[in-house]
């Protein structure tokens, strides 16, 4: 943690040189949905959810097919994003970060957000954190200088009756904070159903705040994570379907930020990437793959929804087959932006900035691709650890389903790929490091207290929503 501290100290030092390094640097949107998957919109063959904005996004940009995300679950697939290291490396695997837990993401880690800032840019997070909820373990001491969303899922809240996971008690209420401090809760349906537009509203201030400045902008959306609730007028629009309202508000999220870029001049100076946590959980689509959120890591579980845009960079139509993985995010916008990687440390990440930029040229940084410790991918070979514990082998270019097992038929090269498979895991065991890890901590709040619910906190008063489930009427 010492270290994390003399990092900003320096940062701070440097800022006005800093500011004049970034000066002629593109700005970063990073926009990183929740549960959503790989069939769920219009540009990946969705005909049901109505996704102008992502269908234009892809027209305008770039369509990466083969885009995976590096561990599943909120955390762990955070923690790899932000640190572009698998998250078993750092201690962030295994089950997701819980309300007062002490473990949390290691300060001395290094993430985007620091990366950016070490060339000079503003940072700022809008959204679901997830990667530990105590003072040390939030944005702002993790390389964010903005912050405004919630600290862990939104089904951390008391209405959950399955309860919280570690403690076996009603979980406590779900805050709502603005730096460092909680500013409101989520008090029930109706506060539920604002999260994505008050998201947006904080992003897109962030953007004119910031229009003549390079920006890294991180929208981690709490969106589509169950428990799914849509106001009265989008579920009414998505003809009574709340999945499909939730889908159509992300839609118009992004919307809304095409929209600013453009309005504010600066489209042709911004990487727009829009992206996926996981496999869809219930009620969203994989669309042609096989698998969902959970089970086996088939291709629902982690090839995820991925485009790019950048007008005048990212040719317009672009599609790059490219295997790519979220691991990859830091490391390319480090070469993008000229930061320094950290050489102390193991990362695991490739360079993959021509596939994210669409260079029809690109190839895949990635020899093999892992899917954690559970599969493996060479070529258009996949090894899997199946739905009961036996491995299958698939050919994905002839059989992108996984419905054809081989592995009768290629027992040699299943065995090449399952030592190769056992040498990761291996590996990752004997050059681990630590989580982030407390002797005490506390609850952000235990009771809602004087705290306002989320639509007072906002101002907004007499409206209604829907929950996914029963349809149950919210006020």
């Amino acid at each position: 943690m010492h270290h994390k501290k003399t990092f900003s100290v320096f940062l701070i030092l440097l800022y006005p040189y800093l500011a004049s390094l970034a000066a002629d640097k593109p700005n970063v949107v990073l926009m990183f949905i929740d549960d959503m998957g790989y069939g769920d919109i219009g540009p990946f063959g969705n005909t049901v959810n109505q996704t102008p904005n992502l269908d234009r996004m892809a027209q305008e940009g770039n369509r990466l097919t083969q885009y995976y995300t590096s561990n599943t679950a909120c955390t762990p697939s955070r923690a790899a994003l932000m640190t572009g290291t698998y998250a078993a490396r750092i201690g962030m695997d295994g089950t997701v970060c819980f309300p007062n837990e002490k473990r949390g993401l290691n300060p001395t880690e290094l993430t985007i957000g620091d990366a950016m800032k070490s060339v000079g840019y503003r940072t700022g997070i809008f959204g679901k954190w997830h990667l530990g909820d105590q003072r040390e373990f939030l944005p702002l001491q993790n390389g964010f200088d903005e912050y405004f969303g919630i600290p862990y899922s939104n089904d951390m809240w008391p209405f959950n009756l399955n309860g919280h996971r570690h403690t076996k008690e009603t979980y406590t209420p779900l805050p709502v904070l603005r730096q460092n401090k909680v500013v409101a809760y989520v008090s029930d349906g109706a506060d539920q159903s604002l999260l994505c537009e008050v998201i947006t509203d904080e992003a897109v201030k962030f953007i004119k705040k910031h229009k003549d400045q390079p920006f890294f902008l991180y929208i981690p959306h709490a969106y589509v994570h169950l428990p799914r609730f849509g106001r009265l007028d989008l579920a009414k629009k998505a003809e009574g379907d709340i999945d499909r309202a939730t889908v159509e508000e992300v839609d118009t999220s992004v919307g809304r930020i095409l929209d600013t870029l453009e309005e504010l001049g600066i489209d042709e100076n911004t990487l727009f990437i829009f992206t996926s946590d996981n496999g869809p959980a219930r009620g969203m689509s994989a669309g042609p793959l096989r698998g969902n959120k959970g089970g086996p890591k088939y291709e629902g579980h982690m090839r995820e929804p991925t485009l790019t845009w950048w007008p005048g960079t990212i040719p317009a139509g672009q599609v790059t087959e490219a295997i790519t993985a979220s691991i990859d995010v830091l490391p390319s916008l480090a070469k993008l932006v000229g930061a320094e990687m950290p050489a102390d440390r193991i990362t695991d990440g490739k360079n993959s900035l021509n596939a994210l930029l669409g260079n029809a040229k690109a190839k895949s940084a990635h020899k093999v691709l892992f899917y954690e410790i559970d599969a493996i991918r060479r070529g258009n070979w996949k090894l899997v650890r199946g739905a009961k514990g036996k491995f299958e082998l698939y050919n994905l270019k002839n059989d992108l389903g996984e419905t054809r097992n081989l592995i009768e038929k290629r027992p040699e090269l299943a065995k090449e790929l399952n030592a190769i498979l056992d040498s990761h895991a291996e590996e990752l065991a004997a050059n681990s490091r630590p989580p982030g890890m407390l002797d005490h901590s506390d609850f952000l709040i235990s009771e809602p207290g004087n705290l306002p619910k989320l639509r007072d906190y906002l101002g907004m008063k007499n409206f209604e929503a829907l929950e996914r489930s029963n349809l149950i009427l919210m006020k």
